[in-house]
């Protein structure tokens, strides 16, 4: 496997996905605005059960394979009389994009072309973990979300079945003895209580985290299936080792408020001033003494 896309399609890659977007579905259907943003991963329509009039899927990277699409019949760089061959699958991250939904625009996370508070939810299934710089992606997540918008993250826990088999592979790779369960570009998963702490700074509030997938990294179906007991033990006994968390916070800091210059400013004064000395009152006229 060359990359993330292509692991989704294996069997804990299906198992990973059909518990997100359960959890997309659930946490977004009744978030209300009018601009919406999936950043990153279109495997997942994470929008699918919101209602916003302006949704948005906005992808880190061109489409891979994109410049060597097949032309169309009639396009003149294939002669008409010649016969035309089967066209060749869109690629993988654009085939499984939603009828009708298409990737909107290329943008670097880092550097998100929407102006400051201008939308009303950000959803990030993996993408910090994709990302070069997590922490100035989410800042910039900040920054596009209105007052009381919400970010929706999905991420991989390290503390973790999964997480500890990627871990021992990396150690073992560097020897060739084993492979990574997760392709390389998936990056390195972050902590739980890393984001929490990021998202603190950032001034969002900590609506809701869930954790999910507690079966054992196999990359068999039956295996996998015969292991979906711990699915129900693991949400009751251990929930904070899934596979998987889900975070809603919510942006509570305010927007910028500009102060002008001050055009009426009293002036200031030099000095203290000078305290006025009390004077005694003249002396009352005598009756006596003669007008």
């Amino acid at each position: 496997m060359t990359g993330l896309h292509e692991w989704f399609q294996t069997p804990p890659g299906r198992y990973l996905l059909e518990w997100e977007r359960a959890r997309f579905d659930a946490a977004l259907a009744d978030v209300f605005g009018y601009h919406a943003l999936q950043l990153g991963l279109p495997s997942i329509d994470a929008l699918a059960a919101n209602r916003m009039p302006h949704r948005w899927l906005a992808l880190t990277a061109p489409p891979p394979a994109a410049a060597d699409a097949p032309a169309a019949p009639d396009s003149p760089a294939r002669p008409k009389n010649q016969e035309t061959a089967p066209a060749a699958p869109e690629p993988e991250c654009v085939a499984e994009t939603p009828p009708g939904r298409r990737a909107a625009l290329v943008a670097d996370s880092t550097a998100l072309p929407f102006a400051e508070a201008s939308l009303d939810l950000v959803a990030l299934p993996h993408t910090l973990e994709l990302s070069s710089d997590p922490h100035a992606t989410l800042r910039e997540v900040q920054r596009v979300l209105v007052y009381e918008g919400r970010a929706v993250i999905a991420g991989l826990n390290p503390t973790s079945l999964w997480g500890l088999r990627q871990w021992r592979a990396r150690q073992w790779r560097r020897f060739g003895w084993e492979r990574l369960f997760l392709p390389g570009d998936a990056g390195s998963f972050i902590g739980h209580w890393r984001l929490r702490d990021w998202l603190r700074l950032l001034e969002f509030d900590l609506q809701s985290i869930s954790f999910g997938c507690y079966r054992p990294a196999l990359l068999g179906e039956g295996a996998l299936a015969r292991f979906g007991w711990m699915d129900r033990l693991g949400a009751r006994w251990w929930p904070i080792f899934g596979a998987a968390y889900f975070v809603v916070a919510v942006k509570r800091a305010q927007g910028a408020r500009l102060v002008g210059p001050a055009w009426k400013a009293a002036p200031a004064v030099v000095g203290s001033p000078a305290s006025v000395a009390h004077r005694a009152a003249p002396p009352a006229a005598s009756q006596n003494e003669p007008r």
